[in-house]
Protein backbone atom coordinates (compact mmCIF):
# COMPACT_ATOMS: atom_id res chain seq x y z
CA UNK A 1 0.00 0.00 0.00
CA UNK A 2 1.34 3.45 -0.94
CA UNK A 3 1.20 5.95 1.91
CA UNK A 4 1.60 9.71 2.11
CA UNK A 5 2.11 11.84 5.22
CA UNK A 6 -0.22 14.77 5.88
CA UNK A 7 -0.43 16.69 9.14
CA UNK A 8 -3.26 19.16 8.77
CA UNK A 9 -2.21 21.19 11.81
CA UNK A 10 1.34 21.95 10.65
CA UNK A 11 1.82 25.73 10.25
CA UNK A 12 2.63 26.96 6.77
CA UNK A 13 5.99 28.72 6.36
CA UNK A 14 5.94 32.49 5.90
CA UNK A 15 7.75 32.08 2.58
CA UNK A 16 4.72 30.24 1.21
CA UNK A 17 2.38 33.12 2.03
CA UNK A 18 4.78 35.53 0.35
CA UNK A 19 5.02 33.34 -2.75
CA UNK A 20 1.24 32.76 -2.82
CA UNK A 21 0.54 36.49 -2.72
CA UNK A 22 2.77 36.91 -5.75
CA UNK A 23 1.27 33.93 -7.55
CA UNK A 24 -2.28 35.21 -7.05
CA UNK A 25 -1.21 38.67 -8.23
CA UNK A 26 0.20 37.07 -11.37
CA UNK A 27 -3.01 35.07 -11.91
CA UNK A 28 -5.03 38.28 -11.64
CA UNK A 29 -2.79 40.06 -14.13
CA UNK A 30 -2.91 37.14 -16.57
CA UNK A 31 -6.71 36.86 -16.37
CA UNK A 32 -7.11 40.57 -17.03
CA UNK A 33 -4.68 40.38 -19.97
CA UNK A 34 -6.52 37.38 -21.45
CA UNK A 35 -9.75 39.36 -21.27
CA UNK A 36 -8.11 42.36 -22.93
CA UNK A 37 -6.61 40.25 -25.75
CA UNK A 38 -9.94 38.54 -26.38
CA UNK A 39 -11.82 41.83 -26.37
CA UNK A 40 -9.35 43.47 -28.74
CA UNK A 41 -9.39 40.44 -31.04
CA UNK A 42 -13.20 40.45 -31.13
CA UNK A 43 -13.10 43.87 -32.81
CA UNK A 44 -11.55 42.13 -35.84
CA UNK A 45 -14.24 39.43 -35.96
CA UNK A 46 -14.68 35.85 -34.83
CA UNK A 47 -11.93 34.42 -37.01
CA UNK A 48 -9.26 36.63 -35.46
CA UNK A 49 -10.64 36.00 -31.96
CA UNK A 50 -10.33 32.25 -32.54
CA UNK A 51 -6.84 32.72 -33.98
CA UNK A 52 -5.64 34.61 -30.90
CA UNK A 53 -7.02 31.94 -28.54
CA UNK A 54 -5.33 29.27 -30.66
CA UNK A 55 -2.08 31.24 -30.52
CA UNK A 56 -2.22 30.95 -26.73
CA UNK A 57 -3.40 27.37 -26.35
CA UNK A 58 -1.53 25.57 -29.14
CA UNK A 59 2.07 26.43 -28.08
CA UNK A 60 1.13 25.73 -24.47
CA UNK A 61 -0.09 22.23 -25.30
CA UNK A 62 2.75 21.40 -27.70
CA UNK A 63 5.54 22.54 -25.37
CA UNK A 64 4.31 21.49 -21.93
CA UNK A 65 6.41 18.32 -21.75
CA UNK A 66 9.44 20.30 -22.94
CA UNK A 67 8.76 22.92 -20.28
CA UNK A 68 8.43 20.30 -17.55
CA UNK A 69 11.70 18.67 -18.58
CA UNK A 70 13.49 22.04 -18.51
CA UNK A 71 12.08 22.67 -15.03
CA UNK A 72 13.42 19.36 -13.71
CA UNK A 73 16.80 19.81 -15.38
CA UNK A 74 17.54 23.42 -14.45
CA UNK A 75 15.37 23.96 -11.37
CA UNK A 76 11.83 25.29 -11.04
CA UNK A 77 12.88 28.58 -9.44
CA UNK A 78 15.29 29.43 -12.25
CA UNK A 79 12.63 28.72 -14.86
CA UNK A 80 10.15 30.95 -13.03
CA UNK A 81 12.64 33.81 -12.79
CA UNK A 82 13.35 33.51 -16.51
CA UNK A 83 9.64 33.32 -17.35
CA UNK A 84 8.69 36.35 -15.26
CA UNK A 85 11.56 38.33 -16.81
CA UNK A 86 10.47 37.44 -20.35
CA UNK A 87 6.84 38.34 -19.65
CA UNK A 88 7.84 41.62 -18.01
CA UNK A 89 9.69 42.66 -21.15
CA UNK A 90 6.97 41.22 -23.39
CA UNK A 91 4.07 43.04 -21.74
CA UNK A 92 5.95 46.34 -21.79
CA UNK A 93 6.60 45.82 -25.50
CA UNK A 94 2.91 44.99 -26.00
CA UNK A 95 1.92 48.25 -24.29
CA UNK A 96 4.34 50.28 -26.46
CA UNK A 97 3.25 48.74 -29.77
CA UNK A 98 -0.45 48.89 -28.84
CA UNK A 99 -0.06 52.58 -28.03
CA UNK A 100 1.67 53.26 -31.34
CA UNK A 101 -0.32 51.12 -33.79
CA UNK A 102 -3.42 50.01 -31.90
CA UNK A 103 -4.51 46.38 -31.43
CA UNK A 104 -3.23 45.12 -34.79
CA UNK A 105 -3.86 41.48 -35.63
CA UNK A 106 -0.16 40.62 -35.82
CA UNK A 107 0.40 42.15 -32.38
CA UNK A 108 -2.44 40.20 -30.77
CA UNK A 109 -1.26 36.92 -32.31
CA UNK A 110 2.35 37.58 -31.27
CA UNK A 111 1.22 38.35 -27.71
CA UNK A 112 -0.82 35.15 -27.66
CA UNK A 113 2.15 33.07 -28.84
CA UNK A 114 4.39 34.63 -26.19
CA UNK A 115 1.85 33.89 -23.45
CA UNK A 116 1.38 30.30 -24.65
CA UNK A 117 5.12 29.54 -24.85
CA UNK A 118 5.79 31.09 -21.45
CA UNK A 119 2.92 29.15 -19.86
CA UNK A 120 4.33 25.88 -21.19
CA UNK A 121 7.54 26.43 -19.19
CA UNK A 122 6.14 28.41 -16.25
CA UNK A 123 3.09 26.34 -15.25
CA UNK A 124 4.97 23.06 -14.53
CA UNK A 125 7.61 24.90 -12.51
CA UNK A 126 5.04 26.94 -10.59
CA UNK A 127 2.95 23.84 -9.93
CA UNK A 128 5.85 22.20 -8.10
CA UNK A 129 6.63 25.21 -5.91
CA UNK A 130 4.16 24.46 -3.07
CA UNK A 131 5.91 21.15 -2.34
CA UNK A 132 9.29 22.88 -2.40
CA UNK A 133 8.06 25.58 0.00
CA UNK A 134 5.97 23.63 2.53
CA UNK A 135 7.02 19.98 2.21
CA UNK A 136 4.65 17.02 2.19
CA UNK A 137 3.11 17.53 5.63
CA UNK A 138 1.25 20.74 4.80
CA UNK A 139 0.96 20.36 1.03
CA UNK A 140 -2.81 19.65 0.86
CA UNK A 141 -3.63 22.75 2.89
CA UNK A 142 -1.22 24.84 0.83
CA UNK A 143 -2.77 23.68 -2.45
CA UNK A 144 -6.30 24.25 -1.12
CA UNK A 145 -5.32 27.79 -0.14
CA UNK A 146 -3.95 28.36 -3.63
CA UNK A 147 -7.08 26.93 -5.23
CA UNK A 148 -9.40 29.03 -3.07
CA UNK A 149 -7.35 32.15 -3.71
CA UNK A 150 -7.38 31.53 -7.45
CA UNK A 151 -11.17 31.16 -7.33
CA UNK A 152 -11.54 34.52 -5.59
CA UNK A 153 -9.13 36.15 -8.04
CA UNK A 154 -11.22 34.83 -10.93
CA UNK A 155 -14.27 36.57 -9.46
CA UNK A 156 -12.39 39.86 -9.42
CA UNK A 157 -10.70 39.48 -12.81
CA UNK A 158 -13.82 39.76 -14.96
CA UNK A 159 -15.14 43.10 -13.65
CA UNK A 160 -11.61 44.48 -13.27
CA UNK A 161 -10.71 43.48 -16.82
CA UNK A 162 -13.81 45.17 -18.19
CA UNK A 163 -13.08 48.35 -16.23
CA UNK A 164 -9.42 48.49 -17.30
CA UNK A 165 -10.17 47.83 -20.96
CA UNK A 166 -12.87 50.51 -20.90
CA UNK A 167 -10.59 53.08 -19.27
CA UNK A 168 -7.06 52.22 -20.38
CA UNK A 169 -7.51 49.93 -23.36
CA UNK A 170 -5.02 47.23 -24.25
CA UNK A 171 -2.11 49.55 -23.46
CA UNK A 172 -3.19 50.22 -19.88
CA UNK A 173 -4.02 46.57 -19.26
CA UNK A 174 -0.61 45.44 -20.55
CA UNK A 175 1.12 47.95 -18.27
CA UNK A 176 -0.83 46.62 -15.28
CA UNK A 177 0.23 43.09 -16.16
CA UNK A 178 3.84 44.26 -16.44
CA UNK A 179 3.52 45.60 -12.90
CA UNK A 180 2.27 42.23 -11.64
CA UNK A 181 5.19 40.45 -13.27
CA UNK A 182 7.55 42.88 -11.56
CA UNK A 183 6.05 42.02 -8.18
CA UNK A 184 6.25 38.28 -8.82
CA UNK A 185 9.81 38.50 -10.15
CA UNK A 186 10.99 40.26 -7.00
CA UNK A 187 9.24 37.68 -4.81
CA UNK A 188 10.62 34.66 -6.65
CA UNK A 189 14.15 36.09 -6.51
CA UNK A 190 13.78 36.83 -2.80
CA UNK A 191 12.32 33.57 -1.51
CA UNK A 192 14.39 30.46 -0.80
CA UNK A 193 12.48 27.17 -0.75
CA UNK A 194 12.77 25.50 2.65
CA UNK A 195 12.39 22.03 1.14
CA UNK A 196 14.38 22.78 -1.99
CA UNK A 197 14.86 19.90 -4.38
CA UNK A 198 18.01 20.02 -6.54
CA UNK A 199 17.66 19.78 -10.32
CA UNK A 200 17.41 16.24 -11.61
CA UNK A 201 20.43 14.66 -13.23
CA UNK A 202 19.58 14.27 -16.88
CA UNK A 203 20.40 11.26 -18.96
CA UNK A 204 22.27 13.39 -21.45
CA UNK A 205 19.44 13.21 -23.98
CA UNK A 206 16.75 15.87 -23.63
CA UNK A 207 14.29 13.80 -25.65
CA UNK A 208 14.94 10.76 -23.46
CA UNK A 209 14.26 12.78 -20.31
CA UNK A 210 11.05 14.19 -21.77
CA UNK A 211 9.78 10.73 -22.75
CA UNK A 212 10.86 9.38 -19.38
CA UNK A 213 8.46 11.81 -17.72
CA UNK A 214 5.58 10.41 -19.74
CA UNK A 215 6.71 6.85 -18.99
CA UNK A 216 6.84 7.47 -15.23
CA UNK A 217 3.34 8.91 -15.27
CA UNK A 218 1.99 5.95 -17.24
CA UNK A 219 3.76 3.17 -15.32
CA UNK A 220 3.23 4.43 -11.78
CA UNK A 221 0.25 2.59 -10.18
CA UNK A 222 -1.03 5.77 -8.50
CA UNK A 223 -0.17 8.40 -11.10
CA UNK A 224 -1.68 6.53 -14.06
CA UNK A 225 -5.26 6.29 -12.74
CA UNK A 226 -4.97 9.80 -11.26
CA UNK A 227 -4.03 11.23 -14.67
CA UNK A 228 -6.79 9.28 -16.43
CA UNK A 229 -9.34 10.52 -13.88
CA UNK A 230 -8.09 14.08 -14.38
CA UNK A 231 -8.58 13.73 -18.12
CA UNK A 232 -12.13 12.52 -17.56
CA UNK A 233 -12.94 15.46 -15.28
CA UNK A 234 -11.40 17.96 -17.71
CA UNK A 235 -13.29 16.52 -20.66
CA UNK A 236 -16.72 15.86 -19.15
CA UNK A 237 -17.07 18.08 -16.07
CA UNK A 238 -15.23 21.33 -16.77
CA UNK A 239 -17.27 22.11 -19.94
CA UNK A 240 -20.63 21.67 -18.15
CA UNK A 241 -20.89 25.07 -16.45
CA UNK A 242 -19.26 27.46 -18.97
CA UNK A 243 -20.33 25.69 -22.18
CA UNK A 244 -23.43 23.54 -21.69
CA UNK A 245 -25.24 25.37 -18.89
CA UNK A 246 -25.93 28.54 -20.96
CA UNK A 247 -27.22 26.36 -23.80
CA UNK A 248 -29.43 24.37 -21.42
CA UNK A 249 -30.66 27.57 -19.76
CA UNK A 250 -31.74 29.01 -23.11
CA UNK A 251 -33.50 25.79 -24.09
CA UNK A 252 -35.41 25.67 -20.80
CA UNK A 253 -36.04 29.41 -20.54
CA UNK A 254 -34.25 30.01 -17.23
CA UNK A 255 -33.34 33.62 -17.89
CA UNK A 256 -30.02 35.38 -17.40
CA UNK A 257 -30.64 36.11 -13.71
CA UNK A 258 -31.23 32.50 -12.67
CA UNK A 259 -28.33 31.30 -14.84
CA UNK A 260 -25.98 33.79 -13.19
CA UNK A 261 -27.03 32.60 -9.75
CA UNK A 262 -26.33 29.00 -10.77
CA UNK A 263 -22.84 30.01 -11.93
CA UNK A 264 -22.18 31.68 -8.60
CA UNK A 265 -23.51 28.78 -6.51
CA UNK A 266 -21.23 26.35 -8.32
CA UNK A 267 -18.22 28.49 -7.46
CA UNK A 268 -19.47 28.77 -3.88
CA UNK A 269 -19.56 24.97 -3.54
CA UNK A 270 -16.03 24.67 -4.86
CA UNK A 271 -14.77 27.42 -2.58
CA UNK A 272 -16.47 25.89 0.49
CA UNK A 273 -14.65 22.58 0.02
CA UNK A 274 -11.35 24.40 -0.54
CA UNK A 275 -11.82 26.28 2.73
CA UNK A 276 -12.61 23.03 4.55
CA UNK A 277 -9.37 21.46 3.31
CA UNK A 278 -7.43 24.60 4.26
CA UNK A 279 -8.67 24.28 7.84
CA UNK A 280 -8.90 20.51 8.35
CA UNK A 281 -6.60 19.02 5.72
CA UNK A 282 -7.44 16.34 3.19
CA UNK A 283 -9.45 13.21 3.96
CA UNK A 284 -7.38 10.12 4.92
CA UNK A 285 -7.70 8.48 1.49
CA UNK A 286 -7.17 11.19 -1.15
CA UNK A 287 -7.74 8.89 -4.13
CA UNK A 288 -11.03 7.68 -2.71
CA UNK A 289 -12.06 11.26 -1.86
CA UNK A 290 -11.27 12.40 -5.41
CA UNK A 291 -13.36 9.54 -6.77
CA UNK A 292 -16.24 10.53 -4.49
CA UNK A 293 -15.93 14.05 -5.87
CA UNK A 294 -16.37 12.76 -9.42
CA UNK A 295 -19.50 10.82 -8.49
CA UNK A 296 -21.00 13.76 -6.58
CA UNK A 297 -20.37 16.03 -9.57
CA UNK A 298 -21.92 13.46 -11.90
CA UNK A 299 -25.08 13.39 -9.76
CA UNK A 300 -25.27 17.19 -9.76
CA UNK A 301 -24.76 17.31 -13.53
CA UNK A 302 -27.63 14.87 -14.11
CA UNK A 303 -29.90 16.96 -11.85
CA UNK A 304 -29.60 19.96 -14.18
CA UNK A 305 -31.91 18.33 -16.71
CA UNK A 306 -34.59 17.38 -14.17
CA UNK A 307 -36.13 20.79 -13.49
CA UNK A 308 -35.10 24.44 -13.13
CA UNK A 309 -36.25 24.14 -9.50
CA UNK A 310 -33.28 21.90 -8.63
CA UNK A 311 -30.69 23.85 -10.65
CA UNK A 312 -29.26 25.58 -7.57
CA UNK A 313 -28.72 22.44 -5.45
CA UNK A 314 -27.40 20.73 -8.60
CA UNK A 315 -24.84 23.52 -9.06
CA UNK A 316 -23.86 23.23 -5.40
CA UNK A 317 -23.21 19.50 -5.84
CA UNK A 318 -21.18 20.10 -9.01
CA UNK A 319 -19.06 22.73 -7.26
CA UNK A 320 -18.56 20.67 -4.11
CA UNK A 321 -17.65 17.59 -6.14
CA UNK A 322 -15.23 19.59 -8.26
CA UNK A 323 -13.60 21.02 -5.15
CA UNK A 324 -13.39 17.60 -3.52
CA UNK A 325 -11.69 16.17 -6.60
CA UNK A 326 -9.27 19.06 -7.17
CA UNK A 327 -8.24 19.45 -3.52
CA UNK A 328 -7.30 15.77 -3.26
CA UNK A 329 -5.98 14.86 -6.71
CA UNK A 330 -3.42 17.72 -6.72
CA UNK A 331 -1.61 16.70 -3.51
CA UNK A 332 -1.88 13.04 -4.51
CA UNK A 333 -0.08 13.63 -7.82
CA UNK A 334 2.60 15.89 -6.33
CA UNK A 335 3.43 13.57 -3.44
CA UNK A 336 3.33 10.42 -5.56
CA UNK A 337 5.67 11.85 -8.19
CA UNK A 338 9.42 11.18 -7.83
CA UNK A 339 11.23 14.35 -6.78
CA UNK A 340 13.32 14.10 -9.93
CA UNK A 341 10.13 14.38 -12.02
CA UNK A 342 8.08 17.03 -10.21
CA UNK A 343 7.91 19.55 -13.07
CA UNK A 344 7.37 16.83 -15.65
CA UNK A 345 4.43 15.40 -13.69
CA UNK A 346 2.91 18.87 -13.40
CA UNK A 347 3.41 19.30 -17.15
CA UNK A 348 1.78 15.95 -17.83
CA UNK A 349 -1.14 16.80 -15.55
CA UNK A 350 -1.68 20.14 -17.29
CA UNK A 351 -1.31 18.51 -20.72
CA UNK A 352 -3.97 15.91 -19.94
CA UNK A 353 -6.34 18.63 -18.75
CA UNK A 354 -5.68 20.91 -21.71
CA UNK A 355 -6.02 18.28 -24.43
CA UNK A 356 -9.17 16.79 -22.92
CA UNK A 357 -10.79 20.19 -22.47
CA UNK A 358 -9.90 21.43 -25.95
CA UNK A 359 -11.21 18.27 -27.59
CA UNK A 360 -14.41 17.88 -25.59
CA UNK A 361 -15.40 21.55 -25.80
CA UNK A 362 -15.75 21.06 -29.55
CA UNK A 363 -17.30 17.59 -29.31
CA UNK A 364 -19.89 18.57 -26.71
CA UNK A 365 -20.69 21.85 -28.44
CA UNK A 366 -21.40 20.04 -31.69
CA UNK A 367 -23.35 17.32 -29.86
CA UNK A 368 -25.58 19.99 -28.32
CA UNK A 369 -26.06 21.56 -31.75
CA UNK A 370 -26.90 18.30 -33.51
CA UNK A 371 -29.15 16.96 -30.71
CA UNK A 372 -30.01 19.03 -27.63
CA UNK A 373 -28.18 20.58 -24.71
CA UNK A 374 -30.02 18.11 -22.46
CA UNK A 375 -28.46 15.20 -24.33
CA UNK A 376 -24.97 16.67 -24.03
CA UNK A 377 -25.41 17.23 -20.28
CA UNK A 378 -26.61 13.66 -19.76
CA UNK A 379 -23.63 12.34 -21.73
CA UNK A 380 -21.33 14.26 -19.39
CA UNK A 381 -23.10 12.87 -16.32
CA UNK A 382 -22.86 9.29 -17.64
CA UNK A 383 -19.19 9.71 -18.62
CA UNK A 384 -18.30 11.15 -15.21
CA UNK A 385 -20.08 8.27 -13.48
CA UNK A 386 -18.17 5.76 -15.61
CA UNK A 387 -14.88 7.53 -14.87
CA UNK A 388 -15.58 7.46 -11.14
CA UNK A 389 -16.44 3.76 -11.21
CA UNK A 390 -13.29 3.03 -13.22
CA UNK A 391 -11.22 4.95 -10.65
CA UNK A 392 -12.70 2.79 -7.89
CA UNK A 393 -11.35 -0.25 -9.70
CA UNK A 394 -7.76 0.92 -9.15
CA UNK A 395 -6.64 -0.56 -5.84
CA UNK A 396 -3.57 1.68 -5.69
CA UNK A 397 -5.67 4.83 -6.12
CA UNK A 398 -8.40 3.59 -3.80
CA UNK A 399 -6.14 2.55 -0.91
CA UNK A 400 -3.52 5.31 -0.91
CA UNK A 401 -3.63 6.97 2.51
CA UNK A 402 -2.26 10.05 4.22
CA UNK A 403 -0.91 8.09 7.16
CA UNK A 404 2.76 8.05 8.04
CA UNK A 405 4.66 5.64 5.81
CA UNK A 406 5.76 2.27 7.06
CA UNK A 407 9.53 1.73 6.86
CA UNK A 408 9.88 -0.14 3.60
CA UNK A 409 11.76 0.63 0.39
CA UNK A 410 9.96 2.78 -2.16
CA UNK A 411 10.41 0.11 -4.82
CA UNK A 412 8.69 -2.41 -2.53
CA UNK A 413 5.82 0.03 -1.93
CA UNK A 414 5.36 0.59 -5.65
CA UNK A 415 5.50 -3.12 -6.38
CA UNK A 416 2.86 -3.86 -3.78
CA UNK A 417 0.57 -1.19 -5.16
CA UNK A 418 1.12 -2.36 -8.73
CA UNK A 419 -0.19 -5.80 -7.89
CA UNK A 420 -3.63 -4.39 -7.16
CA UNK A 421 -3.67 -1.63 -9.80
Amino acid sequence: MTRIEDRATSPLPRSYYVWLSGALTSILGDAVLYFALGWAAATHGGTVAGLVLTAINLPRVLLLIVGGTVGDRFGARRVMIAGDSVMLVGTIALAVFAHQSGPAVWLLVAAGVLVGINDAFYLPASGSMPLRLVGQESLPRALAMRQGGAQLVTFIAGPLGGFLVATGGLTGTALLNAATFTVVLVIVIAIRPIHDIPPAKGSGSFLHDALDGIAVGWKDPVLRPALIATGGVAGFLLPVIPLLLPLLARDQGWGAGRTGVVFGVQSLGLLAVSLFVMVRGTLPRPGLAATAGMLVSAAGTAMFVVSPAVAIPAALLVGAGSGLFASHIGPLVLMSAPHSHLSRMQALLTLVQSVSLLAMNNVLGNLARLTTATTAVLVCAAAMTATGIAALCSRALRTTTTAAPEPQPVAQQRAGAAEGA
